[in-house]
């Protein structure tokens, strides 16, 4: 779903036991704050593999500073927005005309007028997704 690799994956897993709290909400929350997973939430790409494209092609800007690594990890306060030079060009029109496409969750906010969002907090736990049973996951990785 996110696409990453099993060596990020086991990284991610040893962050999720390192840090207190749930391990499952702990890695969950870790993957929602990924980069190309934030753009993705935003509206700005249609799936999870565009926004990890359009990342990795430098069309964004995270606190004014060009940002090219899909797995960059956003924190509470961090403002991302679409280049200079992306907002020139026809893709850009493209991709926003028609904003928000999906509901954007709590702890993002996308200001439509500049076209940046900003990560307000870090995900709650009633917002992580449902889809993936994390329990068996960090039964997995706790081997």
């Amino acid at each position: 779903m996110y696409g990453v690799m099993e060596s990020q994956f086991r990284k991610y897993m040893n962050d999720a036991f390192n840090t207190p709290g749930i391990s499952g909400n702990n890695l969950l929350r870790t993957l929602e704050r990924r980069l190309d997973n934030v753009i993705y939430h935003f509206g700005f790409a249609d799936s999870r593999k565009q926004a990890r494209q359009m990342v990795q092609h430098g069309h964004f800007a995270v606190n004014g500073r060009k940002t090219d690594i899909p797995s960059f990890l956003v924190k509470p306060g961090q403002t991302i927005s679409w280049t200079e030079s992306s907002k020139n060009r026809e893709f850009f029109s493209d991709r926003t005309d028609g904003l928000p496409r999906r509901t954007l969750p709590t702890w993002l906010t996308l200001d439509l007028a500049k076209m940046e969002g900003e990560v307000v907090s870090m995900p709650p736990d009633n917002e992580l997704p449902d889809t993936i049973n994390s329990r068996l996951i960090v039964e997995f990785y706790s081997r």
